[in-house]
């Protein structure tokens, strides 16, 4: 059987579960579902690891020679909920049109399924690692993360710190401004995240009847401050060491001679970059500065009430150099001019950043282009928050990405309709896994 066909059904099993999280359920049976079926999956791996649980993720070790500078590899198992009108239904884990469909494929059990392949099939071949390997995967990464939070707590108490992690993140795309040759190919490597923050804006009135409406009621003030804070000039932009290294390493495959050129040298053109590049598309626009997206709100209870209060609610991923506090002060200034009161539910935590031209970081792009010939590895700053920017606290090295090749289309599908992936991507991504397993123990 062909080995790709042979993964995709194994990885279906964990397609077909539903674990959706949900902040109002953490007690969700399906996740004690896939717990188990992990185990049968990968029997080698639950006989010779130790095994606990902690709020329902899970925490492997397969002892080394040695714990010295031991590794961890991590990918949660939950997703987010599926609505909407899909190609194939949503947890069938359909193998159709040489692809694995369902919410998670991507985002991210393709990630967990193909690192748990790669540690079963060397413990099958004998593989001992020189150190401690580490497998973790929570399943509260898309609502709090509690999960990943506790894990790296309990793991920091233990004293154990990683020379190298390894999550989601980042993939494999060809294209990732809209500017390079075809054929080409970069692996995003996440060597950090912007934070996430939750912000609640509050506009007050002495309420009264619809039908003698004054000026500037709760709604309509809140209305002008989220259509001025759209304008995105709230916030600071600014090419950043880590964003330079993405465009000089975008440059060596764009089209265009002069802006090959421009980008090579991004140091040189920082102003023009910094007012340019954002205008490419929304990607763009977020690796440069803090963003803020309005997504739930509540004015009064009745259709023909002024509201006494009202509110909406922001997600702001905030960049690493105005971090939390400078971009929750600029946004509340904002609010002010306009009435409303900014209330913090919770201001994040930001993420390290790790070290693109360091020593892990050139191991990692070797076995990547090892692996991968025709894809050049390239750091980047990740617009979305994992459980990863937990474990910033016992590791100087984590990195974001997982060995899928994937279209534009693709990637928008994450959280979106029609998530897949290609099938031919599993057996490479198993080998990487198992390539980096042996030599970073080494």
């Amino acid at each position: 059987m062909d080995k790709n066909f042979y993964y995709a059904e194994r990885m279906s099993k964990l397609i077909q579960i539903e674990t959706v999280s949900d902040y109002n359920n953490r007690e969700n049976e399906n996740f004690a579902v896939l717990r188990q079926e992990l185990k049968v999956l990968f029997p080698k791996i639950f006989e010779v690891c130790t095994y606990e649980e902690f709020e329902g993720g899970i925490l492997l070790k397969w002892a080394g020679k040695s714990s010295e500078n031991p590794v961890l590899f991590m990918n949660h198992h939950d997703v987010v909920s599926a609505t909407g009108e899909w190609k194939y239904p949503p947890f069938s884990g359909a193998i159709e049109e040489g692809k694995l469909w369902g919410r998670g494929t991507l985002d991210t059990k393709g990630g967990l399924f193909c690192m748990l392949q790669s540690a079963e099939e060397l413990l099958e071949e004998g593989f001992v690692p020189e150190t401690d390997i580490y497998f973790e995967s929570a399943c509260t990464e898309e609502t709090d993360g509690i999960g990943c939070d506790k894990i790296s707590l309990v793991l920091q108490e233990r004293g154990i710190r990683f020379a190298l992690v390894m999550d989601e993140g980042g993939m494999m795309i060809p294209d990732p401004f809209g500017l390079t040759k075809e054929g080409s190919c970069f692996a995003m490597v996440g060597v950090g995240e912007k934070g996430r923050a939750d912000l609640k804006f509050v506009a007050h009135s002495h309420g009264g009847h619809a039908s003698t409406p004054p000026k500037d009621t709760p709604l309509v003030r809140l209305g002008k401050f989220m259509a001025e804070a759209e304008k995105g000039k709230v916030f600071r932009s600014k090419l950043s060491p880590v964003l330079l290294g993405t465009l000089q390493g975008v440059a060596t495959k764009v089209k265009s001679a002069p802006l090959r050129f421009i980008l090579k040298h991004a140091s040189w053109f920082k102003p023009l970059l910094e007012k340019i590049v954002p205008a490419l598309s929304l990607q763009a626009g977020a690796l440069f500065k803090t963003t803020l997206a309005f997504t739930t709100a509540k004015g009064s209870n009745g259709l023909n009430v002024i509201p006494e209060t009202a509110f909406v609610t922001g997600n702001m991923r905030f960049s690493h150099h105005q971090g939390s506090a400078g971009s929750i002060k600029a946004i509340s200034a904002l609010a002010k001019k306009y009435d409303v009161e900014t209330e913090v539910i919770d201001e994040g935590i930001e993420s390290g950043i790790s070290d693109y031209k360091g020593e892990q970081f050139a191991f990692l792009k070797k076995h990547i282009e090892k692996c991968f010939p025709n894809a050049v590895a390239v750091p980047y700053i990740m617009t979305g928050a994992s459980d990863s920017r937990f474990l910033s606290r016992i590791c100087d090295n984590v990195f974001r990405f997982v060995p899928f090749t994937v279209t534009i289309e693709q990637l928008s599908s994450i959280h979106g309709l029609n998530e897949c992936v290609d099938i031919i991507n599993l057996e490479p991504a198993v080998n990487f896994y198992k390539e980096l397993m042996q030599d970073v123990t080494k």
